[in-house]
């Protein structure tokens, strides 16, 4: 039986460029560049500093724009969005994950991991349901009380990817996630999101410049001067 087209990437890039200034100080950060990635991948970007993947994450954030080239999130055009359109887009569709947790330092953790409902309008007995769920998702259930201070940096982590799923997002772009944290804490917090993605179909994109970090993902794509190097598909570490 024929199953039918596939549904368009989450994610395509076609043809993307990004330059920054003009003449003598004028910088190509992505060249001519084309990705695709669907729902439900988990996909590591390396490369060098100044190689592009950090513009890439940008673009794909809604956070900049090309300067030529297409961006099609689930099929819609990102391009002809305007200002408030790509802020919609981001905050209905994207939760970010930062190396610095960025959490309010004089607040819970389930009023941190309210904020992104707060600016969707929901009300405040169903915000501190679906905070406490996504605190339980990651493993916090019982820490809802306490402040940045009270935690160690991995929860700290822990409760800003609770932050960033809280509005069941398609996508999740994660910026270097395991930066601050030593080892042990930092596999704990990839095994988080190699649980978010494979048990709730959480699309995954990761930037980080560690190889044991990217392992964990199931495709690694490298930058190079502004260009995709290599993007290959690599087998999922055993646990």
């Amino acid at each position: 039986m024929d199953a039918g087209p596939l549904p368009p990437p989450l994610i395509a890039l076609h043809n993307v460029s990004r330059v920054y200034g003009r003449g003598e100080a004028e910088v190509t950060a992505l060249a001519r560049v084309d990705l695709e990635i669907r729902q439900g991948e988990f996909v590591a970007i390396m490369g060098p500093s100044g190689s592009g993947k950090s513009t890439t994450m940008n673009i794909l954030g809604c956070l900049d724009t090309p300067s030529g080239g297409d961006y099609l999130f689930d099929g819609v055009p990102v391009g002809g969005l305007d200002r408030d359109g790509r802020t919609l887009l981001r905050r209905n569709f994207i939760g970010f994950v930062f190396q610095g947790f960025n959490l309010l330092p004089r607040t819970t953790a389930l009023e941190n991991v309210e904020l992104p409902l707060v600016y969707r309008g929901v009300k405040a007995d169903r915000r501190a349901d679906l905070a406490a769920r996504a605190l339980d998702r990651v493993g916090l259930a019982g820490r809802e009380d306490h402040t940045p201070s009270e935690l160690s940096g991995g929860q700290q982590q822990r409760v800003a990817i609770a932050r960033a799923i809280v509005t069941d997002p398609l996508l999740l772009l994660a910026d270097e996630p395991t930066g601050n944290l030593d080892t042990r804490t930092s596999g704990e917090i990839m095994d988080l999101l190699t649980a978010l993605n494979r048990d709730q179909g959480i699309t995954v994109i990761m930037v980080t410049h560690e190889p044991d970090i990217a392992a964990h993902a199931r495709r690694m794509v490298r930058f190079k001067d502004g260009r995709i190097e290599d993007d290959r598909r690599q087998p999922v570490l055993a646990r």
